[in-house]
């Protein structure tokens, strides 16, 4: 950890639903935020960088004026589709017993969308990660970038410096995959590039070699991977063994630097991802919040990356949706927060889109080669 002593109780690690009911006590002076996370299965790897950087905001509004002028608090749910315990059940009895105020996701859409018919603007709830777009369900503001934001532009880009004569496709069997891939179809339609290939897989898949193997035999110069976790670092390193390479580009909006350091540097080479966020980007912003990030986690803290900064971004985001008064959350959406004023380090000073850089790695790093 960082040099300053930090108290780590400002976060509660949620195990049992009494042992929350204890905690709670009479008449509440918190504001408690349920941080959802996946902390096991296909995406767990994301779990340490989301939580550290949601301490930093943590400890930020904790030094003002917390939210709504109450100290907050993060109460941890495991989020994860492979966990035992439905979250939908835990929510459901934490909202009931008011345990919890608001709510900060980054988990999958498949959860997002269960969670919605059980929320219902009973408390707010942003949703951080990238997604596949068209949430507007009141009261659940859905912040991350959208396919239209990050991927057509990547695209483009990619086959203008590149010229790919046809796109594979690979993703998990779930919500997310299947509309981005819908829209890269579109995009690439619109460019005159045939897509050779496409095939879906659950969760934990044991078939990635073979997966690696019909890629290849497609004929496809560039792949567009939609796994996510585990299960992209599993196709990475088979797709590095295979020596595909320099055969084709890989494109994934959803890889990030946890992924480069799982993949390992042999395995990186010629693949791009493009996001509103990377950890290395040279903004004054970024600087800042690098500094407050290792000031409070030390060196050896979880590598900064999109999904895990997207846990910042949520939880003042929502600090500054309270600040509008309780009576304004419950229709609203992203975009008719978005000239509320918050602290982003995306966005600058907290009004409208966040710039999009596509990225190249660069062994266990992402170099940004343009910005959209």
């Amino acid at each position: 950890m960082g040099g300053d002593s930090w108290d780590r109780t400002d976060t509660l690690y949620l195990t049992e639903l009494d042992d929350m009911a204890d905690r709670q006590g009479g008449a509440r002076a918190e504001f408690r935020i349920g941080l959802l996370l996946p902390m096991c299965g296909a995406a767990g790897l994301w779990a340490p960088s989301c939580i550290s950087c949601a301490q930093v905001a943590l400890r930020e509004l904790n030094r003002g004026d917390g939210i709504a002028g109450r100290p907050v608090r993060l109460i941890l749910i495991d989020a994860a589709e492979e966990t035992a315990q439905p979250v939908e059940a835990v929510i459901n009895e934490l909202i009931d017993t008011g345990a919890i105020d608001a709510i900060v996701g980054m988990h999958l859409s498949a959860t997002r969308q269960r969670l919605s018919k059980i929320i219902r603007q009973r408390i707010p709830y942003v949703y951080t990660p990238l997604y596949e777009g068209g949430e507007t369900t009141p009261g659940i503001y859905a912040i991350g970038d959208t396919p239209d934001r990050h991927l057509g532009p990547a695209l483009t880009a990619l086959q203008r410096m590149y010229r790919p004569r046809g796109w594979a496709l690979i993703g998990n069997d779930y919500v997310w995959p299947r509309p981005f891939n819908a829209f890269a179809k579109t995009r690439l339609r619109e460019m005159s590039v045939p897509v050779v290939h496409e095939e879906y897989h659950g969760f934990g898949t044991s078939g990635i070699d073979q997966a690696v193997e019909r890629v290849a035999a497609s004929g496809a110069e560039g792949v567009l991977v939609s796994l996510i976790g585990q299960d992209a670092v599993n196709f990475n390193r088979a797709f590095g063994r295979a020596g595909l390479q320099d055969q084709m580009i890989r494109l994934s909006c959803a890889c990030e630097e946890n992924a480069l350091l799982a993949c390992g540097a042999r395995n990186n080479r010629r693949m791009f991802s493009a996001s509103s966020y990377f950890g290395n980007i040279p903004t004054e912003a970024n600087a800042a919040f690098r500094e407050s990030y290792y000031t409070l986690h030390g060196d050896s803290a979880p590598v900064l990356n999109t999904l895990g900064q997207s846990t910042y971004e949520g939880v003042h985001f929502l600090a500054g949706l309270m600040q509008r008064g309780a009576p304004d959350w419950r229709g609203g959406s992203f975009d008719s927060a978005s000239s509320m004023g918050r602290r982003s380090v995306r966005r600058g000073a907290g009004l409208g889109h966040a710039p999009v850089y596509l990225s190249r790695a660069d062994g266990l790093q992402f170099e940004v080669i343009e910005t959209f």
